[in-house]
C-alpha cells in the first residue's frame, strides 16, 4: 500500500495466529483496576477493549494507561480522532494527569485525525507507518467506533481484525475505547470486534436516587484471574478511583445512596458497639460483685473454720487432761490399796 512515506507492506492477516504470548503484565495506570486484574495488570501485547457510553471515562482510563507506559519509561502512540493533542491534554489536567511532560520528553505522541479524513485501509497504512517509525510499547486507539462508517460490517472488522494483528506481532499493549450508542446493548463492541480482544471492560451509567454515576466491569480477561464484581468509579482530581463494592439492601449503592447506606450502617455499627459496651460494663459489675460475694463467704468460712478449729483444740486440751485425771485417781486407788494389805498383815 501507498502512504505518505512511500510504500508500506502489510499482511492481509495473521491467519496463523502464530503471535508471540507474554506472561509479563503490564498496569493499567489504576492500582484498584490492576487489583481486580488479578493484582498484575493486563498481560504485555495483549489487546484492550474499554466501551461504554458518553462520558463514562474511556478516555480517562486510557490516559491512566498512556502515562503508566510513559512512567516506565516506554513510548506510548495514541490516535485520536475526536479530539486534538492541546485538547487531550488539557481535558487530562482536570483529573490530575499531565501528558505534555512525556511529549516533551519524546515519550508520547499524537497522531490526531479526522475518522472520515481518508478510508479504512488509508487509516490502517498510517497506523502501520506511524507504528514502525516510532516504535512505542503501547498503543491506544480512541476510539474506533468512529471507523465503522467508512465501510460495511464486514470491512470494518477485516480492518481491525488487521489493526490488532498489527500490534500483537509486535508484542505492543493496545488499548481501544469504543463509543455505545444510549439504548444499544452495553456488550456490543459496535463494530464486532470483541471476539478479538483479550480483556474487555465496560463502563456504565448507573443510576440511582435522581443522580448518574459511572460503574466499571470486568466483561471478560483471558488467560488470568479477575473481579467479576461493579465498582463506583469517580472522576476526581487524583484521577481515576474505584470504590469498593458497597452492597445495600437494593443490591449494588453508589454516588449518594451509598454514602446514606455507609452513614446509616455506621450508626447502626456504633448502636452495636454501645450496646456491646453496656453488656461488657454490667457484666463486670456482676463479676466484681460476685467476686465480692465470695470473698465475703470465704471470710465467714475462715472465721467459722477457726472457730471451730479452735473449739476443737480446746476439747482436745479437755480430753487431754479428763485422761490425765483418770490416770492419777487410778493411781491413787492403786496406792491406797496396797497399803490397806500391809497393816493387815502385821
Amino acid at each position: 500500500m501507498i502512504g505518505n512515506h512511500g510504500f508500506s507492506v502489510l499482511p492481509v492477516s495473521s491467519l496463523g495466529l502464530d503471535h508471540k504470548a507474554s506472561n509479563q503484565r503490564v498496569s493499567s495506570g489504576i492500582p484498584a483496576l490492576d487489583t481486580m486484574l488479578g493484582g498484575k495488570g493486563f498481560f504485555r501485547g495483549s489487546s484492550v477493549l474499554v466501551s461504554g457510553v458518553a462520558g463514562t471515562g474511556k478516555s480517562s482510563l486510557a490516559a491512566h494507561f498512556v502515562q503508566a507506559a510513559c512512567q516506565r519509561g516506554e513510548r506510548a502512540l495514541v490516535f485520536a480522532s475526536e479530539q486534538s493533542r492541546d485538547e487531550i491534554i488539557r481535558n487530562m489536567r482536570s483529573i490530575g494527569i499531565d501528558l505534555e511532560p512525556w511529549v516533551k520528553r519524546n515519550l508520547l505522541q499524537f497522531q490526531t485525525v479526522r475518522a472520515g479524513f481518508c478510508g479504512l485501509e488509508k487509516h490502517l497504512v498510517m497506523m502501520h507507518d506511524e507504528t514502525a517509525r516510532f516504535s512505542p510499547r503501547v498503543v491506544v486507539i480512541d476510539p474506533i467506533t468512529n471507523y465503522s462508517s467508512l465501510g460495511d460490517p464486514d470491512e470494518v472488522k477485516a480492518v481491525m481484525t488487521r489493526m490488532v494483528d498489527l500490534f500483537k506481532s509486535r508484542n505492543i499493549s493496545a488499548m481501544f475505547t469504543s463509543l455505545t450508542a444510549a439504548g444499544q446493548d452495553l456488550e456490543d463492541s459496535v463494530v464486532g470486534v470483541s471476539s478479538l480482544m483479550d480483556t474487555w471492560l465496560l463502563l456504565r451509567n448507573l443510576e440511582t436516587n435522581g443522580e448518574r454515576n459511572r460503574g466499571l466491569h470486568i466483561l471478560k480477561a483471558r488467560g488470568m484471574a479477575h473481579s467479576n464484581q461493579i465498582r463506583e468509579l469517580q472522576l476526581t482530581d487524583r484521577g481515576v478511583q474505584l470504590v469498593d463494592v458497597y452492597v445495600g439492601p437494593e443490591g449494588v449503592l453508589t454516588g449518594s445512596a451509598r454514602l446514606m447506606q455507609q452513614a446509616h450502617d455506621r450508626a447502626e455499627a456504633q448502636t452495636r458497639e454501645q450496646e456491646a459496651e453496656y453488656k461488657h460494663f454490667d457484666l463486670e459489675r456482676k463479676r466484681r460483685q460476685l467476686e465480692t460475694q465470695i470473698a465475703e463467704m470465704r471470710a465467714q468460712f475462715e472465721t467459722e473454720e477457726h472457730q471451730i478449729s479452735a473449739s476443737m483444740t480446746q476439747l482436745a486440751i479437755q480430753e487431754k487432761r479428763a485422761s490425765n485425771d483418770r490416770v492419777e485417781t487410778a493411781h491413787s486407788r492403786q496406792s491406797g490399796l496396797a497399803i490397806g494389805h500391809g497393816n493387815g498383815k502385821r
